[in-house]
């Protein structure tokens, strides 16, 4: 597709929501055609789902209920809001996507990742990111960040120090055999630090998609 698709990934409490959207919001400000959205949600019928993942007692779902939720919200995502946006050439920066489903609910709940894969398949395709900023903290403190915000949101939250654990260790793992895609950032750095280290990245993936634009454009004119 002539799109760019950029995801953020990490813990809970690492920063990655801030960091996507400053990001969205400088390519914004350049002129680019950004869209920047999130899972679960970023569609109406997305969002209703989020609700029931994000709130509530920590065991509110069985691990195969809250997987299939989250399919659920993703494909809606996906067909409505991502695939047309990307089709049509913009730069869709996502915070969360299916690197989280391995993580959380994969190495967290113990799915396991092939499981996760094949109705990955069956849901949304082949649709995968370009790039993907992974910010890595650890548990502890990324818990100690996501409990000051007090939003109600805290089901995830509310799961056990091991649970967080094992889902780390889920990002560490795809970053290790994806680093092709994957860029790793200690979350632990200043904001102002990350989001410059963020876009020197991006900007190479960015040159690219102008450049492909650019060259699709010169045919269609010829």
């Amino acid at each position: 597709m002539p799109g760019l698709f950029i995801t953020f990934e990490g813990g809970e409490g690492s920063g990655k929501s801030t960091q996507s959207r400053l990001l969205a919001e400088s390519l914004t400000e350049e002129g680019l055609p950004v869209v920047h959205t999130r899972e679960p949600g970023g569609t109406p019928g997305a969002e209703q789902i989020r609700e029931l993942l994000v709130k509530g007692e920590a065991a509110r779902w069985d691990a195969v209920t809250e997987m299939l939720l989250h399919m659920a919200a993703r494909r809606d995502h996906v067909q409505k809001m991502i695939r047309p946006l990307l089709e049509e050439g913009k730069i869709v920066i996502c915070d969360r996507f299916i690197d989280s489903t391995i993580a959380y609910q994969g190495y967290g709940l113990g799915l396991g990742r092939d499981y996760i894969m094949m109705l990955t398949r069956l849901t949304i395709g082949s649709l995968s990111p370009d790039i993907t900023f992974l910010l890595d903290i650890d548990p502890h403190t990324g818990l100690k960040r996501a409990n000051s915000r007090k939003d109600g949101n805290n089901r995830y939250e509310n799961m056990d120090i091991a649970f967080h654990t094992r889902l780390r260790e889920g990002f560490l793992t795809q970053a290790t055999t994806q680093a092709g895609r994957y860029h790793l950032l200690d979350a632990k750095q200043p904001i102002e630090t990350l989001q410059t280290v963020i876009r020197m990245i991006a900007d190479g993936a960015i040159g690219r998609y102008l450049q492909n634009k650019s060259q699709n454009s010169k045919k269609l004119v010829d």
